[in-house]
């Protein structure tokens, strides 16, 4: 009896489960957008809680909150932007409206100003209760202190007023009352979060806290009535509000000290009708003006800049502001339409004129640094014309700064791209003395936190340098024998870029630097050679990287213990290590295994830790533990529907090259993958992508990719390989490595030979139509943003930046190393258009008119060709889209057209009406044409 009763159990369990398996079902495009993404993670600074913002892809947001013991202690629906109050006792976020009443709204043709806003939420997480006020158009929470929020709101309740309807004709109207705007201001409530009580001003422009005490400083434009126009200083704790200046006009860069002791503004007088000026105030005394244009340091026609943010040197004795040279003003006395609209590109200016009309505004805008001596009054221009960007040293507390110069070396950058030529200098802060360091280097150039050094990594051979101010020194501190510092994989025809170095050691004591797994540490007074303080990275094949939790930190204590990040090469396993940063033992490890580990997060004053897992199946849901890693809890469930659908699996495949390298790539199978089946599949890649084996692809309506997890749970296998590089044959490698690839997963004898499928973007659509013009494998290719004619690309612009192209062709991705005029076979060889005859693949392309990075005109060069050839071809075009689809709803059309393109040729499905017979322009706006017509 026992036994049966145990067969009839395993019966049900094999039945259960194989009903759960039937009930899986494949994902579609109106699922992916409704699946979550965190967005959001905030840690309290007590590390008590934890709250974290759950959005799908179209919807609406709930922020959770939790404790770090595992247990929900609210939700909150249409709820973004998380903060904490620093004492951790309030949750702080704004709730916006819910997708669908914005939608009917917008049906109603409601208009902007009648839509509703956002809405500030304040909850008190110990008493559980919630308060929230309407219209909030900004609010902000002291840094360093607690107790009190400050926010502007649309909340004036002054009706306008009304003339008499009984007054005589002649009678002047009453005067209307004063109305909330963004030039007039708002109401500022500042608001005691225990207490609840609140103070408030009326029509207030631009407010801000001192960092370390209870001090506010606020700018109104006055009620007309008993609250005049000007600067206000409020102090919460003697609730002692003081006007620093009554002036009307426009106040600009607020900025007080973190002591809340003094400050300083800009402001251009009304009554003068002046340019800005800059005031200093301190304690209880009105402020003063100290500079204008006229005053002696600032540079003849040159004005005081509002774009530059004002800022104290840590000592008080300087500030530092800007300037910029005076606009001149346009001729009142000729019409807009006798003026010529007319750019002059002149063969040897510096910067691209094309450059120079994208950055026109940023141009006007421009502000160059100044320092204002506040004991002495003297004022030093450091950022000039010729030498324009400048940054302080040790937050101002130096007799130097840092000045860069690539204006002698901006002709050559058309075509050399980066790493960019520079004259390094340094300059008296008190004097504007200007010091030669080094001319004509091309090197990533930094100051050291304390401001005793400066440091550099020359490109051109790949070694570090340190300069000794004090000294005047200049010592090489490493070489590519000692440290191997430059990118080992590099494949570009241009100078490798450096690894990202760790840091400085407290107090200028050393710079930390990383080779491709180690970190290094160098003596800047190059008194002993580079020491690998991690010792053991590249025998194991792991590239120990540290993770920095506080992003205002400048230097690392020489006995710190800190967290360091590990990816191994081989295994592709992430793991997180302890380490003592004098290097006396190799890094510890804490946890790791095959899987991804995020970036972690850490409380500011407690040890908890926030951090996810993630695999191409598992999605990285947030953990919670401590720096010992010992246990974890997890905190959030972001896609539990997950388990309704089939998904798929990644591996690593090997094989050869045609040139004999070993190569690797990633596999993606569809669930429930049967060896002994033959399936589809897509090929997609653009240059190495196997070191992400674990990485988890959130199921996404992309705007240029294929989403890998919507076409393994169609039943699609995903084959991404690695391609290495020959500099002047970027085609031929491609092929080189992608082709054997395929040959080889075809002989494992489940792929389907006559179902392959390409897709790419950009570079990667470059590479599959270069496939398309050498192969008759493929049947169906999707590219997207493609170069099909690198002799028209060569002279091309890339719009979003100005730059001309011929860099990218030269020295970076596109890999030819050389001119058109120096390798005119190696272009014609590399470019599909020409060999456009060959292509035997439908195509698919997508090419959009506000491309800013490949000229929209070669997809139209690519399409032209196919169409005169007759080849099957269709192109889309998302009008006014750049590179790539922006809108929501134009990267779900591409999805939902590409997959219809796909399950055509691979799957035999019916083709969809917009392939088959087209979408005239006169109907596009009514039909979309996605119905499928069977034959």
């Amino acid at each position: 009896m026992k036994k049966r009763i145990l067969i009839a159990l395993l019966l049900i369990v094999i039945v259960s489960s194989l009903s759960a398996q039937v009930k899986k079902k494949p994902l579609d495009h109106d699922a992916i957008e409704k699946w979550n993404r965190i967005t959001e993670t905030v840690i309290s600074d007590d590390g008590m809680f934890i709250s974290y913002k759950l959005e799908p892809w179209r919807g609406d947001s709930d922020i959770y909150l939790y404790s770090t013991k595992g247990e929900i202690k609210n939700k909150f629906e249409c709820a973004t932007d998380i903060d904490f109050s620093k004492d951790s006792k309030f949750l702080i976020f704004k709730r916006v409206p819910s997708l669908e009443t914005s939608r009917e709204l917008k049906l109603k043709k409601t208009k902007k100003d009648d839509m509703p806003g956002d809405k500030l939420a304040i909850y008190n997480i110990g008493g559980e209760t919630l308060f929230e006020v309407n219209d909030v158009v900004e609010y902000k929470l002291p840094d360093s202190w607690s107790g009190f929020i400050a926010y502007k709101s649309k909340t004036s309740t002054v009706a306008e007023a009304t003339a008499d309807g009984n007054a005589e004709v002649n009678a002047e109207p009453e005067k209307k009352a004063k109305k909330e705007s963004d030039k007039n201001g708002y109401t500022l409530v500042l608001r005691n979060l225990q207490s609840e009580q609140e103070i408030s001003w009326p029509f207030v422009k631009d407010f801000i806290f001192a960092e370390d005490r209870g001090v506010l400083i606020f700018v109104s434009t006055g009620d007309d009535n008993d609250f005049a126009e000007g600067l206000y200083r409020y102090d919460i704790e003697s609730k002692d509000l003081l006007a620093l200046n009554k002036s009307k006009g426009e106040y600009k860069q607020l900025m007080i000290s973190e002591d809340g002791g003094s400050g300083a503004f800009l402001l251009k007088d009304e009554a003068k009708n002046s340019l800005y000026e800059l005031y200093l105030w301190k304690g209880a005394n009105l402020a003063e003006k100290k500079i204008s244009g006229t005053s002696k340091g600032v540079p003849d026609n040159w004005i005081i800049s509002e774009n530059e943010r004002l800022k104290f040197s840590d000592d008080m004795t300087k500030l530092f502001f800007g300037t910029a040279p005076e606009q001149p003003e346009k001729d009142t006395m000729r019409l807009e339409d006798e003026y010529p609209n007319v750019d002059i590109w002149h063969g040897t200016e510096g910067e691209m004129h094309t450059v120079q009309v994208l950055n026109k505004n940023r141009d006007l805008r421009k502000a160059y640094l100044a320092s204002y001596n506040i004991e002495t009054g003297n004022i030093t221009q450091l950022e000039t014309l010729e030498i324009p960007e400048v940054s302080i040293l040790n937050k101002g507390d130096c007799e130097y700064a840092l000045g860069l110069s690539n204006v002698p070396y901006e002709l050559q950058s058309m075509w050399e791209g980066s790493p960019r030529h520079y004259d390094i200098y340094l300059i008296k802060v008190n004097s504007g003395e200007r010091i030669l360091v080094k001319k004509d280097i091309r090197a990533d150039v930094q100051a050291s936190p304390a401001g005793k050094y400066l440091a550099w990594y020359n490109y051109i051979d790949a070694s570090f340098y340190s300069y000794n101010i004090a000294e005047g020194k200049e010592y090489r501190l490493s070489s590519p024998e000692t440290l191997s510092a430059a990118d080992e994989l590099n494949d570009v025809p241009n100078y490798a870029n450096p690894y990202e170095p760790t840091g400085w050691l407290e107090n200028d004591e050393a710079l930390l630097v990383n080779d491709r797994y180690d970190i290094w540490r160098l003596d800047l007074d190059n008194k002993s050679v580079p020491v690998n303080i991690t010792r053991n990275g590249r025998s194991t094949h792991t590239t120990y990287t540290r993770v920095q939790f506080d992003r205002e930190e400048r230097s690392i204590k020489k006995d710190d213990q800190i967290l360091l990040s590990g990816h191994n090469e081989i295994t592709r396993e992430s793991s997180y290590y302890t380490f003592k940063i004098d290097g006396s033992s190799a890094p510890e490890k804490l946890i790791g295994g095959p899987y991804s580990l995020s970036r972690p997060q850490k409380a500011a004053d407690a040890s908890t830790i926030v951090y996810s897992k993630s695999t191409f199946k598992m999605f990285p849901d947030l953990l919670v533990t401590d720096l010992k890693f010992k246990k974890s809890t997890k905190i959030s469930n972001a896609n539990p529907q997950q388990a309704d659908y089939l998904w798929g699996s990644a591996e690593i495949y090997s094989w050869t090259s045609l040139d004999g390298r070993k190569l690797q790539g990633l596999l993606y199978k569809p669930e429930n993958f049967d060896p002994a089946k033959k399936y589809p599949m897509i090929v997609n890649f653009y240059e190495k992508s196997s070191q992400g084996l674990y990485d988890h692809r959130v199921p996404e309506l992309g705007r240029s990719t294929i989403g890998y997890h919507y076409y393994t749970s169609n039943g699609y296998v995903i084959f991404n390989p690695d391609v290495y590089y020959e500099d002047g044959y970027p085609g031929e490698s491609a092929f080189n490595c992608v082709m054997p690839g395929i040959t080889s997963l075809i002989e494992e004898g489940f792929i389907d030979s006559k179902k392959i499928g390409a897709q790419g973007h950009s570079w990667g659509g470059y590479q599959v139509a270069y496939l398309a013009t050498r192969t008759d494998l493929f049947a169906a290719i999707e590219s997207g943003a493609p170069v099909v004619n690198m002799f028209s690309a060569y002279g091309g612009i890339r719009w979003w930046s100005g730059l001309n192209r011929s860099f990218q062709y030269e020295h970076t991705q596109s890999r030819i190393g050389a001119t058109i005029w120096e390798a005119p076979l190696k272009y014609l060889e590399n470019s599909p258009l020409f060999t456009m005859d060959k292509v035997t693949t439908p195509i698919l392309i997508m090419a959009n008119d506000a491309d800013g990075h490949v000229p929209w005109y070669q997809g139209i060069e690519y399409f032209v060709a196919l169409r005169r050839l007759q080849k099957p071809v269709w192109m889309l075009n998302y009008t006014g889209e750049p590179h790539w689809p922006q809108q929501f709803k134009n990267k779900k059309d591409f999805q939902i057209r590409m997959s219809q393109f796909f399950n055509h040729y691979l799957k035999d499905a019916p083709q969809p009406k917009w392939m088959k017979e087209g979408v005239p322009a006169i109907d596009k706006d009514f039909d979309l044409g996605y119905e499928l017509i069977k034959e």
